[in-house]
């Protein structure tokens, strides 16, 4: 099989992160962009190399979709270590095995510590769990991959407790623009739904609160559906088995042809196959369906279990995020929550890794009486961000010019540079959370920012590795930027070091007043000065 360009990237850093002494080290791929034909390849490599592969997963429909998606992407089979299989004395250099046997202390025993030489673990978001880290700690030297959707920045710091370094990450965006998912169209439904009374259970809402909450609003939502979602093919996901039980009957009596699942469903598997074969146009599940099956027909998702965990429900929108022959966009339909909390997900979480621009972009999808595609609604969302900060900034540096400060704000830079990426930047691993070592502070001061401002190691390095990228480019400098912009020159960041200069030396010689004939507001480097 031939890997897809980012595929084969991700296949290549994860190797080179290993072979660099990074032995715990993650891929961040979205749902729907083959990140178990990734670990395949991955598997394959290992094993031409002589070692023995473990794949851990959680759930036994994932242990067979690794075995399946191995043997056609590598032709290599998988021995099992499940409830009574075991691997030991089998030919099979991998092994897809579940977490549950393993972590078993009278089955691990069997295993030599160095039985394993790569352990890779699906849905890595689970591995901090105290069965995970007890397989981890039996095999101490073996080389782990651990492999994810996107995690939401508390789950990536919180794997940075376990993971040394992130080997490569693809996001939902990137995929939807290089073609390999589906764009998705939010639409915000003007109904308000009560969640103050629901209580936070192990880090996210109470699922029994959740369904008492929601029972009211069923009709009025099914109303809904029939407005906007009744010819698509529509997955619905609440919180527990007798709301979704309720709701696909309620569904029924409107004219869907509606099916529901759970984990008690002796007729699952079938159910599923009539729903991918169009028998039902809507499929109800409490919350079974966020792992392990995929349709790509479906074109409508609707969360009624809202969460604060952004990787779960970006496994819920995944369900409906892989192409398919006639679908041009998913249709997400987003509720008002009405909750005190401000961490609940919305479309906007998907695609925004600013929480104030997700908040923004949440605010106008509010205002927007019609599905809007995600990735233009984030950047008016984070154009409307970059107007408020620019006026927040101009009565700043309105402070500033009153301040006679040597060195730049660090914040003022970014600002005038337009760098998205070192305003916003967030440290996930330990290293980079780390305060800046004085050889960054340094050269920091040698270019010109102010160092005390900069908080961690990670933002240090970015920032440092931009400016030695602008000085090579032959772009202006910090001290040239602040002095130009407190003249009310417009976009200094973008001149040239020798335009800058050139201003400054005529400001000079002139007093250091503004020469006649230049209005700063309109002056254009190379242009006609006005």
């Amino acid at each position: 099989m031939e890997l897809r360009p980012y595929q084969q990237t991700a296949r290549n850093r994860i190797v080179e992160e290993w072979d660099s002494g990074h032995r715990k080290t993650l891929l961040v791929l979205p749902t729907g962009c083959g990140k178990t034909v990734v670990f395949a390849k991955v598997a394959e490599d290992q094993v031409m190399e002589g070692k023995r592969v473990l794949v851990l997963a959680h759930r036994g429909e994932l242990l067979q979709q690794a075995s399946d998606k191995i043997y056609t992407v590598t032709g290599l089979m998988s021995a099992v270590e499940k409830a009574e299989e075991t691997c030991i004395g089998s030919w099979y250099q991998i092994v897809v095995g579940s977490v549950q046997s393993m972590m078993r202390e009278n089955r691990l025993k069997n295993f030599p510590e160095d039985y394993f030489g790569t352990i890779i673990v699906d849905e890595a978001h689970h591995i901090l769990s105290d069965g995970y880290q007890r397989v981890m700690e039996h095999f101490p030297e073996a080389n782990v991959l651990g492999v994810t959707a996107t995690p939401d920045r508390g789950d990536r710091q919180n794997l940075g407790k376990f993971f040394e370094t992130l080997a490569f990450e693809y996001t939902m965006p990137q995929a939807i623009r290089d073609g390999y998912l589906s764009p998705i169209k939010a639409l915000t439904v003007p109904l308000r739904l009560d969640l103050s009374a629901v209580k936070i259970s192990q880090g996210d809402f109470s699922a029994g609160d959740l369904g008492t909450a929601l029972d009211p609003y069923l009709e009025q939502i099914a109303d809904i559906m029939l407005e906007q979602c009744k010819d698509r093919k529509t997955v619905v996901f609440l919180p527990l088995i007798k709301t979704s039980q309720k709701f696909c009957a309620i569904l029924r009596s409107k004219g869907f042809r509606a099916t529901e699942v759970n984990g008690e469903s002796v007729d699952r598997a079938e159910k599923l196959e009539a729903f991918d074969r169009g028998d039902y146009n809507v499929l109800c599940n409490s919350m079974l369906l966020t792992e392990g099956w995929d349709c790509p027909s479906v074109d409508c998702i609707i969360v009624l279990r809202p969460t604060k965990i952004r990787s779960l429900y970006c496994q819920m929108v995944g369900r409906g995020t892989r192409l398919h022959p006639g679908k041009d966009h998913l249709l997400l339909l987003d509720f008002l929550w009405h909750t005190e909390r401000h961490e609940l997900c919305h479309p906007a979480h998907l695609i925004c890794e600013n929480e104030e621009v997700a908040r923004q972009m949440t605010k106008n999808l509010e205002k927007a009486a019609v599905p809007e595609d995600i990735e233009e609604a984030e950047k008016t969302a984070s154009d409307d961000v970059l107007v408020a900060r620019e006026e927040a900034l101009a009565k700043q540096l309105e402070e500033m010019k009153r301040r006679k400060q040597k060195l730049v704000d660090p914040l003022q830079y970014e600002m005038s540079i337009q760098a998205e990426d070192l305003i916003n930047y967030v440290p996930s691993f330990p290293a980079e959370m780390a305060p800046p070592s004085a050889k960054q502070l340094q050269a920091l001061e040698r270019f010109g920012i102010f160092p005390d401002s900069v908080e961690n190691s990670g933002k240090a390095s970015l920032l440092l590795n931009r400016l030695a990228k602008r000085r090579d480019e032959g772009l202006a400098t910090p001290k040239q930027i602040r002095f130009l912009e407190a003249r009310n020159f417009n976009h200094v960041g973008t001149w040239s070091f020798e335009a800058a200069n050139n201003m400054i030396s005529r400001i000079s010689a002139n007093n250091w007043r503004i020469p006649n004939g230049v209005i700063p507001s309109e002056y254009i480097p190379g242009g006609k000065a006005v």
